[in-house]
């Protein structure tokens, strides 16, 4: 190493920003600040300082905090000596007020706070007495010109702990939304967005958002169609805004899925039989369910949509009307998933993704599917259409009340088992 840095040291200013710029900011911050004087200078250039993302993002979509050790170097040492620097934070909220603490950001304007929970909602926007009454926070933020709010919220929280937050930031002009929010009243649509958040905001010009509302069916008379929800967004400029609206009658659910396109998440979860399409480059991880069944021609399109596809999670005990119509179709074809998930699920999709004359798959394949379903499509692991497919898996999950016999060990040659409870 000693050898390394001697080489690192000789090289001119320009060769080492090069090489910084390959790198990830925090990365770069946290190896390098410090050793010397020459380093810091560079270190202090906009380009490592104006935007940090003090958080993780796993390769399974999930954001985590920085690790401790990380996290105390940059609290207590790096953070104060570049604060006039940063303009944007990325933090995740069980390390917000750590890093918000350690110094002044004067001159921040914009936001990324991920991971919000509810009790974490609750604690940073609104104030509790000891008498138990909540009172809202009406401190405004008139600096703040870029925020970014991205958390999963329980009914009611969207009125009371969201709609008050971004009033307060009056001088908005760039804001990012993406909501998961299970809401017993209404849908929130374009007029939702306008009446309580955009008709505040006045210099807002820019507004991406995702938002999935969910609301219970109890006897309502008519029900708001896709359509309808389409229409509240007509006046909206900009990106365009895609919405899908679906009912489950056996889990007494409504929900409506609305979203700026292009898309900007890396996951897109609850696709149904009424998904909208497009081209989803940046997604790797999607989820499905219906009540109604998945066709062979969904698959064809889900795949078409999203070329990167590395997660898949399926749900539907719906078995296929038209499983034996599909001989004009292409292969449905997968080639970067590696993980498939097929729980509470009708043995016709485990036959679909399995059977090789259907679908193919990619190597190294992770599989979780239930043990009865598997054991009926590929005839007690005989079949020989199965063969090529469930030789790609190289891990499967399935219930640890079923025992594995010589069979089924010959039918996964190369799969490591894990069962779960």
């Amino acid at each position: 190493m000693e050898h390394s840095w001697v080489q690192l040291f000789d090289l001119p200013d320009e060769m080492l920003m090069i090489i910084f710029k390959k790198l990830e900011n925090i990365d770069v911050l946290y190896s390098l600040w410090g050793i010397n004087t020459r380093f810091d200078k560079i270190l202090h250039d906009s380009i490592f300082t104006s935007s940090l993302t003090l958080l993780k993002c796993l390769s399974n979509c999930f954001i985590c905090p920085l690790p401790d050790t990380i996290l105390d170097r940059f609290c207590l040492q790096i953070l104060s000596q570049i604060c006039l620097k940063i303009k944007w934070l990325d933090i995740e909220s069980s390390s917000m007020e750590r890093i918000l603490l350690a110094t002044e950001y004067s001159n921040l304007c914009g936001l990324g706070i991920y991971n919000i929970t509810e009790d974490v909602a609750i604690r940073l926007f609104i104030d509790k007495t000891p008498l138990g009454r909540i009172k809202k926070n009406q401190e405004e933020l008139p600096n703040l010109r870029s925020f970014s709010l991205r958390c999963q919220l329980e009914q009611n929280y969207y009125d009371e702990l969201i709609i008050p937050l971004l009033r307060r930031m009056s001088n908005l002009e760039s804001l990012s939304l993406y909501l998961a929010h299970d809401h017993i009243h209404r849908f929130i649509d374009g007029n939702d967005l306008k009446k309580n958040i955009i008709n505040h905001i006045p210099r807002l010009n820019k507004f991406l958002f995702n938002i999935r509302s969910i609301i219970s069916l109890n006897d309502q008379m008519s029900l708001l169609s896709n359509n309808d929800i389409q229409r509240t967004f007509s006046n909206f400029t900009g990106n365009q805004i895609i919405s899908c609206v679906d009912y489950f009658p056996k889990m007494k659910r409504g929900q409506c899925h609305a979203y700026s396109y292009p898309y900007t998440l890396n996951y897109y979860h609850n696709i149904t039989n009424n998904f909208p399409g497009g081209l989803f480059k940046r997604v790797g991880e999607i989820s499905l369910y219906d009540e109604h069944p998945f066709e062979y021609e969904f698959f064809i399109e889900i795949a078409q949509a999203f070329p990167c596809l590395r997660k898949l999670s399926l749900s539907n005990r719906k078995g296929q009307k038209l499983k034996n119509n599909n001989m004009n179709y292409p292969l449905i074809k997968y080639p970067h998933l590696n993980d498939l998930e097929l729980i509470d699920i009708h043995k016709d999709y485990v036959e679909l993704f399995l059977d090789n004359t259907k679908t193919l798959l990619s190597d190294n394949l992770c599989l979780s599917v239930e043990y009865r379903p598997l054991r009926k499509v590929t005839n007690n692991f005989k079949k020989d259409t199965m063969r090529f497919n469930c030789a790609k898996v190289i891990q499967l999950m399935i219930p640890a009340k079923f025992k594995i016999s010589q069979r089924f060990k010959a039918y996964f040659p190369h799969v490591k088992i894990s069962q779960f409870y």
